[in-house]
């Protein structure tokens, strides 16, 4: 893992960022500082006001999960059907513009001229209506972008959904966070050994994508001839080849519900490991916070309800801030909005360029769940990822690795049937392995369930944690819930600090509707340093770490640049478009402008054995 970055509820991912919102508590001044100087330029505010405590205070308050604020959730739009019948011997009358009659006129109608611009309608019996209204949303909490970060102004983006303004953003902040132009990226390797592989959960739901397609034509409106295009599950993917990284390589939406961060970095991890692609940018943005999509999990039960949530308090008012509360008394997940992206090299690739090693993935393991009851309840196949990312933890860094170098990072949705299933899982797998105090952690608490990224962020409180040595606690809850399986478990609700040795390895595990179930093993940069050295020798290692200076320092620079000035996303609409005729064709080879290297075409028989 060579660079990540990204923007979700608690800021900027790059740099750790979003994580040191989390812990910003338990951080010593200087990075307490940097935390807060980084919030106020993503959230449009005068740096120089950070040190302010009334200014820190709205900067808290004004990220991670609290009430809505990406729509009015006291008046949601909504229509409610009626009959009207005629009063006493009257007929329901009612004038009409010409050009707002139905082209098929209902039977019980009859239309007489009023004028050249209007006639007169009146109905032989009931008369069947919709008539606008607005509900107060039965839940008003959501993991959102910081307050005052608007992706839409950062870039020409007329008419894309929000789920693909956070794309171009949170690409461009992982792109940038390698310390390498996008150009130096393309100029590594052949095209066809470097692929994009995204997608995202629910598609773009909003007004630009999905959801004014299925709902304009039912409110009066017409859909555009961009809302079926831009709303496709895979086109955060596309947007990253076409409008920032210029590839020509492998891409694929790659989907899996709410373990979709997963899917990707197994794609791109198997790709990297067989040889075929030597450079992968996997990542999703997501941004289900609009009426509908809350509303269709609120149907479902799944959703955390202010009603719900006061009854847990005792209060009559609702807590926002603490609306998911994994491993607790709980009643629901909170959605969340997030983009998070994540660059993998291959480790000879590194070597020779010097990257920033952030991290290595050690493997991820996609299993289902078999016969189901139903698509949203949770399996078996739970059981299976995790106990092979276990195993080959175990295999990578032997017995007492994983049972005192490990964590986990919970899928911790905050559902009562969450805490029980998989906090089993853990308990039993923990006690099989012989671990005895197995420390997890759910930052799903902080910012939300995001659905496609939920990965992404908990990669992200991954990789501050290596850095900071700070394992997030669970600070929404004040207890862990009586049905929670505690044996072999240690649920900490502060912040826990833990030693290198403590975290050499970490399991991600995501769990989708549908019996998608993901876990991924990721190993610490200390761990990855360990192995690089014993693969390539420590003459070789050191004259790495030597190139790595001049990387990190490009990588600092950015970071530098992003807290104290605006910072643009990498767009380049229309840039370098490339036709058949710029192109160079031979029967060997492909040579494309703007890539050092050419696509060989002199392949090998795939089936030497049978032609």
């Amino acid at each position: 893992m060579v660079g990540c970055g990204g923007i979700n509820s608690a800021g900027r991912v790059s740099f750790n960022h979003a994580y040191r919102r989390m812990v910003i508590e338990s951080l010593g001044q200087a990075k307490q500082a940097a935390t807060y100087q980084s919030l106020a330029r993503v959230m449009g505010l005068d740096p120089a006001t950070t040190a302010d405590p009334a200014q820190r205070e709205r900067m808290l308050e004004q990220t991670l999960i609290r009430r809505i604020e990406l729509f009015d959730a006291d008046m949601v739009y909504w229509q409610g059907s009626a009959k009207l019948t005629q009063e006493g011997t009257q007929n329901p009358r009612f004038i009409l513009s010409r050009r707002h009659l139905p082209k098929h006129i209902p039977e019980q109608w009859q239309v007489r001229e009023l004028n050249d611009k209007e006639v007169i309608v009146e109905c032989d019996g009931p008369l069947d209506v919709m008539l606008p209204d607005h509900r107060q949303s039965r839940v008003t909490s959501a993991g959102q972008l910081p307050t005052g970060f608007d992706p839409a102004t950062l870039y020409p983006s007329r008419n894309h959904p929000r789920g693909l303004q956070m794309a171009i953003y949170g690409a461009s902040d992982a792109l940038r966070s390698t310390g390498f132009e996008t150009s130096v990226l393309r100029s590594l390797v052949p095209p066809d050994q470097m692929a994009v592989y995204s997608g995202s959960a629910m598609g773009q739901l909003d007004t630009d994508g999905f959801g004014g397609m299925m709902q304009n034509g039912l409110i009066g409106k017409r859909p555009t001839s961009k809302n079926v295009a831009l709303g496709l599950p895979e086109m955060p993917g596309d947007f990253v080849n076409a409008y920032v990284l210029g590839s020509v390589g492998e891409t694929a939406g790659v989907v899996g519900a709410c373990a979709t961060f997963l899917y990707g970095v197994k794609k791109g991890m198997e790709d990297i490991r067989s040889g075929r692609k030597r450079l992968v940018i996997v990542g999703n943005a997501e941004a289900p916070v609009v009426p509908s999509v809350i509303e269709g999990y609120r149907t479902m039960g799944a959703l955390a309800e202010d009603e719900a949530l006061m009854a847990l308090d005792g209060s009559d008012k609702v807590n926002n801030r603490r609306a998911c509360r994994p491993f607790s008394s709980n009643a629901g997940f909170t959605i969340a909005e997030s983009s998070v992206w994540l660059v993998l090299m291959d480790d000879r690739l590194a070597m020779e360029t010097g990257a920033r090693i952030l991290g290595a993935v050690g493997d991820v393991h996609v299993h289902a769940d078999g016969y189901k009851k139903s698509i949203p309840g949770p399996g078996v196949g739970n059981y299976i990822t995790v106990g092979k990312c276990m195993a080959t933890a175990r295999a990578i860094m032997g017995d007492e690795g994983l049972r005192r170098g490990t964590y986990m990072q919970a899928h911790g949705t905050g559902t009562p049937q969450n805490r029980v299933t998989e906090s089993e899982i853990f308990s039993e797998l923990a006690g099989t392995f012989g671990i005895e105090r197995w420390q997890v952690a759910a930052i799903k608490s902080y910012v939300g369930h995001s659905l496609a990224p939920a990965g992404g962020d908990q990669l992200a409180a991954t990789l501050g944690a290596w850095t900071d040595g700070l394992v997030p606690g669970i600070k929404t809850i004040d207890h862990i819930a009586d049905d929670v399986a505690v044996d072999n478990l240690h649920f900490s609700l502060t912040d826990s600090e833990l030693s290198d040795q403590q975290m050499r390895g970490v399991l991600l595990n995501s769990k989708g509707f549908g019996g998608n179930n993901a876990t991924g093993l990721f190993l610490s940069p200390t761990q990855t340093h360990h192995m690089l050295k014993k693969r390539w020798g420590a003459t070789a290692h050191s004259a790495f770490q030597k190139r790595q200076e001049a990387t990190e320092a490009k990588a600092q620079d950015y970071d530098a640049i992003a807290d104290t000035q605006a910072t643009l996303p990498i767009y380049q609409f229309g840039e370098g478009v490339l036709a058949g005729a710029d192109l160079t064709l031979s029967p060997t080879a492909i040579h494309f402008p703007g890539f050092d290297h050419p696509v060989t075409l002199d392949l090998e028989n795939p089936y030497p054995d049978m032609t």
